[in-house]
């Protein structure tokens, strides 16, 4: 009689999930959501790590006060404009298109909100972080590390100079890949005041394909976070230039990050 040995009889790993499939289940969640669902879910089956990363108990609490005892601390003088240009943070010119991306952080009401820490991180041109763990094939550029920060002025206007950042793949499914993005952080008062989101570029044929993008079920606000672009912004034989205003509160609100998310 034939033997099974443990190397046949081990049961094969399951197929990865191809693009098709994410994108009938990006449909079905659609369509099982109801309308308005303004902010990414936390728990979008086609986005698979969110499975395991989503809380499923009350968040423990903590005390803001206890947390500043430790959190980093900063005034307006430890922020440097040149923090701003993501550019020139090296001995090199950085590859890629450069470019000039601003806007307004507002409140509910349209008020600016003043004198607030902006963050931004993202990939270089050719889609890689400067991260251990980001090994795909891709250069590293060594004048162009991907972060910077600004302080909002009076009118709540942030404005940063970099390099337009490319799509990357990532292993959510076979052949998946992100749209070209740049993360934002926002601080309040506090650091316990944060506030995570990303900013897409107009016309990305990866839109339709990212369980990330499309974890927000409200088109209309999936749009709120594509910049525009603006010529008049654009700089003459230096920068092309972009626009793309925060709004914390109220109905037409940026979609924020969760923890959870990436």
């Amino acid at each position: 009689m034939p033997t099974t040995t443990a190397a046949t009889s081990a049961a094969a790993p399951p197929a990865p999930d191809s693009q098709e499939r994410i994108t009938a289940e990006i449909t079905a969640a659609h369509a099982a959501t109801a309308p308005g669902a303004a902010q990414p879910r936390i728990d979008f089956p086609p986005y698979r790590s969110s499975a395991l990363r989503h809380p499923t108990k009350d968040p423990r609490h903590a005390d803001p006060e206890g947390i500043e005892l430790v959190a980093p601390v900063f005034g307006h003088s430890d922020i440097d404009p040149v923090e701003a240009d993501l550019t020139i943070q090296h001995g090199g010119e950085p590859i890629g298109e450069r470019m000039l991306l601003t806007g307004r952080v507002l409140d509910g009401d349209g008020r600016p909100v003043r004198h607030q820490l902006v963050e931004i991180w993202q990939a270089n041109a050719g889609g890689r972080y400067i991260h251990k763990r980001d090994q795909h094939p891709a250069p590293i550029d060594p004048n162009f590390t991907g972060v910077g920060r600004c302080l909002t002025d009076g009118d709540g206007t942030y404005r940063f100079t970099t390099i337009k950042p490319g799509p990357y793949p990532w292993r959510n499914h076979v052949n998946a890949w992100r749209p070209a993005h740049i993360h934002f952080s926002l601080f309040g008062t506090e650091f316990t005041q944060r506030l995570i989101t990303q900013m897409y570029f107009p016309g990305d044929p990866l839109f339709a394909l990212d369980p990330i993008y499309q974890s927000i079920t409200d088109r209309p606000a999936r749009e709120r976070l594509v910049a525009s672009y603006d010529h008049d912004l654009t700089t003459h034989e230096w920068a092309t230039g972009y626009r793309w205003d925060i709004v914390l509160t109220g109905t037409h609100a940026t979609p924020l990050e969760r923890a959870e998310h990436e």
